[in-house]
């Protein structure tokens, strides 16, 4: 047995079984010791953001981390926005990345890079194994950090010499570490914070969208009268008719302001005091109104679910009938041309009963809940790092995650074309994913974006550089070239009808949504 087969032998008895690779020549014995020993589910991407990206939805879905195997610094650099993304979303990932041969080094060859350097603003765990004796328990370490509570990504730097290079053992992945409890402490502060009298919020994030913990939300709702809000961007909600309603806070700062100055005090719980996106001048960076109060009741480390429980009982809500259900409404299929409401209608029509929802839809998005948050249970992935690009392989990752659940991708056009590469990995595994991309021809956040910084009537070669025109991407096109099905909807009907196709389908499904 050699170094790379420990690695993939321990991997697999961790618990870890896919692997999202993008390999190179140093990679090759890893790769050799995937095809020689079974278990593990090895999905090919043609960018090393594709690999990162599918391991952040496959997490997200599982709460398991997946491997990715990517080629020496330059891989990891390729797969490092998403690695960003997944970072801001708690999201485990095990890493493995090749290096050159330890005596190699030395030669400061064309690919020698400082991946330890590159690893490390992306990674909470970083380690270069020493030699093949030491590989598995290196393994067992990089699962256990991406094991943690919140998830972690673990960056594991594997020299090929100690790839093929001889080892003895496989070694054990220590138990994951279990959430921290709340102390009783934290669930005074916060009953008496919504016993107070004066306006108070739930702030959630992280894993009190899950619904569970929104039942014990909506119990508290009922019985204190207090508000919810989620950040704009979440990890996972899990919402539609039957959960828990819940709004998010805008992400323009103008609208968001108002939302939180009637928020009040906030309570917070696995969510963080919310900010603006970005700095715009004469615009705060803190959205919290002068004077609100805040109180932790549970960090993302904590039992979220068991802080939420014992907040209830210190309430006497328990008893309490859940507040703010959604009850079921299919809106009806709009006629006319394809809007960011026309939309939003089709979606509340069409998401099927525990579909799961990938949004990078930017701009033409952001008023989706109203119109969905009838739709039959589903769960609905933001992205939490801004980092585009994240869409399309979430996707990946999701269904994989998934394979009996249908998945819907709301992407953009421009941040689509990050990773378009994902559409191929559909391709060839098969997998059950309708993909809308709303084409506007532009990038038209940062139109807005340009009026919120204080720039005034823009000429043409500012237009030129947020605009997709000369020529027109043809997403119909690009996805039939990657071997996915794909369609073109001009307007609503079509769109509905172009939609129904899609999730009749048991493979990858695009439709390109003309505005």
């Amino acid at each position: 047995m050699n170094g790379a087969e420990s690695l993939v032998k321990t991997l697999i008895a961790g618990g870890v079984d896919v692997c999202f690779a993008n390999p190179g020549t140093s990679e090759m014995h890893f790769v050799a010791a995937l095809d020689k020993i079974p278990g593990m589910r090895c999905v090919l991407g043609l960018f090393e953001g594709v690999a990162t990206g599918a391991a952040d939805g496959y997490y997200r879905m599982t709460d398991r981390p997946a491997s990715t195997l990517l080629h020496l610094g330059p891989g990891l650099a390729n797969g490092l926005a998403n690695l960003h993304n997944a970072k801001k979303a708690d999201s485990g990932v095990v890493n493995i990345v090749g290096e050159h041969a330890t005596y190699h080094v030395a030669y400061n060859a064309p690919l020698t890079s400082d991946i330890e350097g590159l690893a490390r603003p992306m990674s909470h765990w970083v380690r270069t194994s020493a030699n093949s004796q030491n590989v598995a328990a290196d393994g067992a370490a990089a699962i256990a950090a991406a094991n943690a509570v919140p998830g972690q990504i673990a960056t594991l730097i594997l020299p090929a010499d100690t790839a093929w290079g001889p080892a003895a053992t496989v070694a054990e992945t220590p138990a994951a570490t279990r959430p921290v409890p709340v102390s009783q402490d934290a669930v005074t502060a916060a009953a008496r914070m919504l016993s107070s009298g004066d306006r108070t919020t739930l702030m959630l994030g992280g894993r009190a969208l899950r619904s569970r913990a929104l039942d014990l939300v909506g119990r508290i709702v009922a019985k204190t009268g207090c508000g919810v809000l989620t950040e704009w961007s979440n990890t996972r909600l899990e919402r539609g008719a039957g959960r828990i309603r819940i709004n998010r806070i805008p992400y323009p700062v103008d609208k968001a302001l108002p939302v939180m100055q009637d928020a009040g005090d906030l309570v917070l719980v696995g969510a963080r005091e919310p900010v603006a996106f970005f700095a715009y001048p004469d615009k705060p960076s803190r959205l919290l109104p002068d004077g609100a109060r805040t109180a932790e009741l549970a960090g993302n480390d904590a039992d979220i679910e068991g802080a939420l429980a014992a907040l209830a009982d210190e309430l006497g809500a328990r008893q309490s009938e859940a507040a703010l259900i959604a009850p079921p409404r299919r809106p009806d299929v709009p006629s006319g041309p394809n809007t960011p409401e026309t939309i939003a209608a089709v979606l509340g029509n069409k998401i099927p009963e525990n579909a799961i929802v990938v949004d990078e839809s930017i701009t033409t998005g952001r008023d989706f809940f109203l119109e969905t948050a009838g739709a039959p249970p589903h769960d609905w992935l933001n992205n939490r790092g801004g980092s585009i690009g994240y869409g399309l392989p979430v996707a990946v990752g999701a269904a994989i995650a998934c394979p009996d659940r249908k998945v819907i991708l709301l992407q953009s056009d421009g941040s689509g074309m990050y990773t378009v590469q994902s559409l191929w990995t559909m391709a060839r595994e098969n997998l059950d994913i309708t993909v809308l991309v709303f084409a506007n021809n532009s990038y038209n956040i940062l139109r807005g974006e340009l009026t919120n910084v204080g720039v005034r009537n823009p000429g043409p070669r500012a237009i030129d550089m947020l605009s997709l025109d000369r020529p027109n991407l043809d997403w119909v096109s690009l996805a039939q070239g990657m071997g996915v099905e794909a369609v073109c909807a001009d307007e609503a009907q079509r769109l509905a009808s172009a939609l129904d196709a899609g999730l009749a389908s048991q493979g990858p499904f695009l439709v390109q949504v003309n505005l």
